[in-house]
């Protein structure tokens, strides 16, 4: 069973959109909802931004692991079942930060999805407290490559 993401597209006052992630499928629901589906184990990023009568009331960035039938989950607005969550931030300058992490990793030529679940994790927690995440590098993806091979 693959996870399903709900997008919802209202301009200037409602955006939920994907970041990064392979997704398994999408259906049209009409001209500003769509679903979009994930296979299990797949990583990807889930934004939302949300606006009310004095500017921006909501800034969020997710990424969440779609899991696999019978697997342990967290329920997640717009998300059904539910994903792992790796990464859970709010606020518009923590949100600038995931989004310059991820571009840092795509910047080495690296699909933000195929990174460590751990960095994603990692970088949360550090945002989470005002502190910088620890850069990615080309080491630190081998090693997560070598580590995941011998998992198997």
């Amino acid at each position: 069973m693959n996870t399903q993401v709900e997008l919802l597209w209202l301009e200037g006052q409602i955006e939920r959109w994907i970041r990064f992630g392979a997704q398994a499928g999408e259906r049209i629901i009409d001209r500003r909802r769509r679903l979009v589906e994930f296979r299990p184990g797949a990583v990807f990023a889930l934004v939302r931004w949300r606006s009310g009568d004095y500017g921006t009331v909501e800034s969020r960035i997710a990424i969440l692991r779609a899991v696999s039938p019978g697997e342990g989950f967290t329920t997640y607005p717009y998300v059904a079942p539910g994903a792992e969550i790796l990464l859970n931030l709010n606020g518009w300058s923590k949100v600038q930060a995931v989004l310059a992490a991820l571009d840092a990793v795509e910047g080495l030529g690296l699909r933000a999805q195929d990174v460590a679940p751990d960095h994603w994790r990692h970088v949360g927690a550090r945002l989470g407290v005002g502190l910088s995440p620890r850069v990615y590098d080309r080491a630190r993806h081998r090693a997560w490559l070598l580590r995941r091979r011998l998992g198997r």
